[in-house]
């Protein structure tokens, strides 16, 4: 599951973000953060709409006036797959793998 939450109105979101990943580390939920979004691994849809969810208020508590958050959703499940495996896919095809 990747998100995306944006305090609108503001010019810097690095304190945002850096509560965020204060929130994912003390739930124990494995994630990747890049430059424009988050993407966090967890068991079902549920645990990821919790999350965000808590994230998504998070910013209120925060003093944001306005947020805008955006989810996007792979859902696969004929096999488990982890994000490192789709970078590493990716990569070894790229590399003539």
């Amino acid at each position: 599951m990747e998100f995306v939450i944006v305090p609108l109105g503001e010019t810097s979101l690095s304190r945002y973000v850096a509560e965020v990943v204060k929130l994912l580390e003390e739930r124990g939920i494995k994630y990747q953060l890049t430059p424009m979004s988050t993407i966090i691994e967890v068991e079902t849809v549920r645990d990821a709409f919790d999350v965000i969810e808590e994230a998504h208020e998070l910013m209120f508590r925060l003093g944001a006036r306005r947020v805008s958050t955006t989810v996007r959703i792979d859902d696969r499940r004929d096999k488990t797959v982890h994000m490192e495996d789709k970078v590493q896919s990716v990569l070894e095809k790229a590399r003539g793998g």
